[in-house]
């Protein structure tokens, strides 16, 4: 069990992964493996997207995924 603060980790993953590693649970389709499970953590499922994230395609909100990892970087 995580500490307070500390976020859960994502199932089979040595632990939170760095920014630009690939989620375990991610299909060759991108889409969540877990999504709607109960192992599935609090910050994947807490996640509310917004139209500024999700843009209008897919090529638009991954370029701002890509952008979230790249500020969010050590």
């Amino acid at each position: 069990m995580p500490e307070a603060g500390e976020p859960a980790a994502i199932p089979y993953t040595t632990h939170n992964e760095p920014a630009g590693v690939r989620c375990v649970q991610l299909g060759d389709d991108l889409r969540c493996a877990i999504f709607g499970k109960p192992e599935r953590p609090a910050c994947c499922s807490g996640l509310q997207p917004q139209a500024e994230m999700c843009g209008s395609s897919r090529d638009e909100a991954l370029v701002w995924l890509a952008r979230l990892e790249a500020d969010t970087r050590p």
